[in-house]
């Protein structure tokens, strides 16, 4: 039970109700934390500390009523965590294979599609491992390097989900704009140039966790804590500022700019195929469904996206705007903050796993070769073990030919000509 009344303890650590004791090495006066709450059978009676701008906090009045978080959440975001990484590592792995293999599917949409699949699988890979095994342990074992590591692979993955949803939903404008224009099999060497730039972007975005996060050493209940979290106190103006604005920044770039931007975009686009309807001719009439189609996808991307980040950023700012800590009544609100946090953060480890699951149900084309793939190899596993050579060897054939071909058979006969919109 230490352990998640300490995974409490931590997340009241960032809320500015307990105490810091030293900083890498920096000594502050052990303080009392403020409001007795009950943390998963265990009491603190401290009054105070740090607040959550890093500054030295007065006394503040003890809660009238405890703060009570139990243990259950260590083994449901445990199993949530278990289940993102075997089904994204999967799914996105498959996703990214069936772009590469299958010439037809090397468009720009899909490409950009891929760059969001990459992202998600470097997170999936370096920061779940790490932070399941960070709420079993009392103690952060990784030192400084992965502390300041992990904060930064998560915020360049989410950037890189956010501006590849910009770049699909401006894509999918600029394709019906341009509805006459009709190009090979190939990327267009302005995707190229749109994934380079968000890569960088969303690396340059994240470097301010790199210097924000550091190791902290904390006091609970006698017990001391090297803990992993966003420093109590940064040196520079700039950091200083970020601190203070960073859960407004967060729900603005990171959460408000695509929702914004594919409303902007599919608005635009609306009107477009409205204003040219009248116009279209029928020889198209099966590139526009393909072009339909895949602003569907698109859509269907950001739908996910806003419902996987929603309770998590609702909840960061629900504590911005009613959350006071010098209020007696205050735990209350805290009880209800920490546990939508909680399902905030499952909800935001979905989003790395659920795009190959939503393209698969929602794109006829990602379903034929997801289907493609998956059977070929179910196949290929059984044939190896009973089947003689030669039909193995057919069975090869039958998945190179099957992958090629196994796309939208509705629209088989525009696919080479249209299949880069």
């Amino acid at each position: 039970m230490v352990a998640s009344g300490a995974l409490v303890f931590l997340i009241l650590l960032t809320l500015g109700e307990t105490s810091v004791l030293t900083v890498r090495g920096q000594t502050a006066t052990p303080q009392p934390a403020p409001s007795a709450p009950k943390l998963a059978g265990r009491e603190m009676t401290n009054t105070s500390g740090w607040d959550r701008n890093g500054s030295r906090s007065v006394n503040r009045p003890m809660c009238k009523q405890r703060t009570e978080i139990t243990g259950t959440f260590k083994y449901i975001n445990t199993f949530v965590s278990c289940l993102v990484f075997v089904v994204g590592i999967i799914g996105n792995s498959t996703l990214l294979r069936i772009i590469y293999k299958n010439k037809y599917m090397r468009n720009g949409p899909n490409i950009l599609i891929a760059s969001l699949a990459l992202g998600d699988l470097l997170h999936i890979v370096i920061d779940i491992p790490i932070t399941v095994y960070k709420l079993h342990a009392e103690d952060w074992p990784f030192g400084v390097e992965i502390c300041k590591l992990m904060p930064f692979m998560q915020k360049a993955s989410v950037g890189i989900t956010v501006l590849s949803l910009c770049a699909l939903s401006i894509d999918r404008y600029r394709a019906v704009a341009s509805w006459s224009r009709i190009q090979g099999i190939r990327v267009p060497m302005w995707t190229v140039i749109e994934i380079i730039l968000i890569w960088v972007v969303s690396i340059i975005l994240a470097v301010p966790e790199t210097i924000a996060f550091d190791l902290v050493n904390v006091d609970y209940r006698g017990k001391k804590f090297n803990v992993c979290l966003l420093h109590p106190v940064q040196k520079s103006q700039f950091m200083q500022f970020y601190k203070i604005a960073k859960d407004w920044w967060l729900f603005a770039f990171y959460f408000c700019m695509p929702l914004a931007c594919t409303a902007l975009f599919y608005s635009l686009m609306t009107c477009e195929m409205l204003r040219k309807k009248s116009g279209m001719q029928i020889a198209l009439n099966d590139h526009l469904k393909q072009r339909r189609e895949v602003a569907k996808t698109v859509f269907c991307l950001v739908l996910v996206f806003a419902l996987c980040w929603l309770p998590l950023h609702l909840s960061r700012i629900l504590m911005k705007i009613f959350y006071d800590e010098y209020d007696p009544n205050r735990c209350e609100l805290l009880s209800f903050l920490l546990v939508m946090n909680y399902i905030g953060i499952n909800m935001a480890s979905l989003n790395s796993c659920i795009n190959p699951i939503a393209l698969y149900f929602v794109s006829k084309r990602f379903k034929n070769c997801f289907q493609s793939c998956l059977c070929c190899w179910f196949q290929r596993k059984t044939m190896m073990h009973v089947l003689p050579l030669d039909e193995k060897q057919s069975c090869i054939k039958w998945k190179s030919n099957g992958i090629d071909h196994g796309l939208d058979h509705s629209n088989s006969r525009s696919s080479n000509k249209y299949s880069s919109s």
